[in-house]
């Protein structure tokens, strides 16, 4: 192996390595490379030095690893959304399990009791029921588009290229979302480009078509939400009515004008131009009611085996006293209060989500929940545990950056005899067993794949108190 200038030749992949990357090693040093596999050969050009460690991409393979699948996405070179497409389905879930296990015993060092095998995903295609896509008058030309030098028509809507906010990927079909919302982006995509309507330029905060985020069911109802970076109320009726006429099953259609320097839309009121306010998803017997601003799982099926998997390792036995923390728009808390708890409490810091908390409940006829909304950090202290009581058994499922350590002391004061911690990332949730082993052990760890074709892994531990 040599290396020359800013090239590495013969660089063998050993491994995976966090956030998808794998790793080679020069000399000693630990060499990330994006896009491989473990067991290619590969000469790689880096592109950042670092004391310790280089980060390189591929130039030359001369061998492939057997582990290797042929990618589905003809934007996969491209889009950042599944860069594990080149990997056998069966590889990607090892290397999860992998990363559950060495999260813990390199970052948490406790021991555990048992980790279980990963639970894979039925469906690895076509699983989320949330896309969002982008209008942009900055379409990335591919060098064949460039090599033409003809006047190429710069409008896309699509995906954000990795490290680039101004430039989008003209997406044509995308397999992560059933096909019928390939159907209605390229619909709208037409009809915008035959009208001549203005896509929108993200650097002089001007333009008509903005954003488009469409919705979906296990059953396949249907909300389409676009956003309109100018005021022009015709332009959005007349864009979604042309494709309600062309798409009839489309159950809810709302527009936002958002004439704001950013896409968040959570401030402003969208409109509903068409069909039904909300849809409605069923977890594991229990109807989740789905608007344009909701927060939901975005895999429904394999969120109802998480979830299933959450509860069952809680092992309820009746009338505990349950605290849900980071409960989001009820859904754990919702379905511990109908397996015959005494109460559950719910806490959530936004606040929309638990209004859509609040009317879940009383959708589904459950009166044993009380939602609380408010930062985790202010709420869960020792006054709420002596409003409420102290728990028999806590649910936490924080976002990726993990608890707050002002969380995780109340948990250690709280001294419930069960915490069952969900996490979308293994990392965090370990740094956060760390601190929780002074009190409690480590009964089960249980990784779940939520997203196939990505790095990302869903986690599941079980901690009881010691004795």
């Amino acid at each position: 192996m040599a290396l020359k200038k800013k090239k590495i030749e013969g660089l063998r992949i050993e491994r995976v390595a966090a956030e998808g990357k794998t790793i080679g090693y020069y000399e000693g040093k630990v060499v990330f490379v994006e896009g491989a596999a473990p067991g290619d050969l590969l000469d790689a050009e880096i592109f950042r030095k670092k004391k310790r460690f280089y980060e390189a991409r591929p130039l030359q393979y001369h061998e492939f690893s057997s582990m290797r699948a042929e990618p589905f996405c003809k934007h996969y070179d491209l889009c950042g959304g599944c860069k594990w497409q080149h990997l056998e389905y069966i590889h990607q879930l090892n290397f999860k399990q992998q990363q559950v296990a060495d999260s813990f015993e390199r970052i948490a060092k406790i021991p555990y009791g048992e980790l279980r095998d990963i639970i894979a995903s039925d469906k690895t295609r076509f699983y989320r029921n949330k896309l969002e896509f982008t209008f942009s008058n900055r379409k990335w030309l591919r060098q064949e588009e460039i090599d033409l030098q003809n006047d190429i028509d710069r409008r896309a809507l699509g995906f954000h290229i990795p490290g680039h906010f101004d430039r989008i990927i003209d997406i044509e079909e995308c397999h992560l979302q059933s096909d019928i919302s390939n159907q209605i982006k390229n619909l709208i995509r037409q009809y915008a480009l035959k009208k001549n309507i203005s896509f929108y330029d993200v650097k002089e905060h001007q333009g008509i078509l903005r954003n488009l985020i469409i919705r979906n069911t296990l059953g396949q109802d249907i909300m389409v939400i676009l956003q309109l970076g100018e005021d022009r109320k015709d332009v959005a009726e007349e864009v979604l009515n042309h494709l309600i006429r062309e798409i009839p099953t489309i159950r809810s259609a709302y527009y936002i004008i958002n004439t704001k320097k950013n896409d968040s839309f959570f401030d402003l009121e969208p409109v509903l131009f068409y069909g039904e306010p909300f849809l409605f998803e069923e977890i594991l017997g229990l109807s989740f009611m789905i608007g344009p601003k909701s927060f939901f799982q975005t895999n429904p099926a394999q969120a109802n085996i998480l979830y299933q998997k959450a509860l069952q390792l809680a092992e309820f036995k009746g009338n505990e006293l349950v605290y849900d923390l980071y409960t989001g728009t009820g859904t754990l808390a919702l379905l511990a209060a109908k397996m015959g708890v005494s109460k559950v409490i719910g806490i959530e810091n936004v606040e929309a989500a638990i209004d859509d908390a609040r009317t879940n409940a009383i959708n589904n006829g459950i009166d044993n929940v009380r939602f609380y909304a408010g930062d985790a950090r202010e709420l869960f202290t020792g006054d709420i545990l002596l409003k409420e009581g102290k728990p028999d058994v806590i649910i936490t499922d924080p976002p990726r950056a993990g608890m707050h350590p002002d969380v995780v002391e109340t948990i250690l004061l709280a001294e419930a005899p069960v915490l069952i911690y969900v996490s979308c990332n293994p990392a965090t949730q370990a740094r956060d067993a760390a601190m929780l082993a002074s009190k409690y052990e480590l009964q089960v760890l249980q990784p779940v794949d939520m997203f196939p074709h990505t790095h990302h892994v869903e986690n599941i531990a079980k901690f009881t108190l010691k004795s």
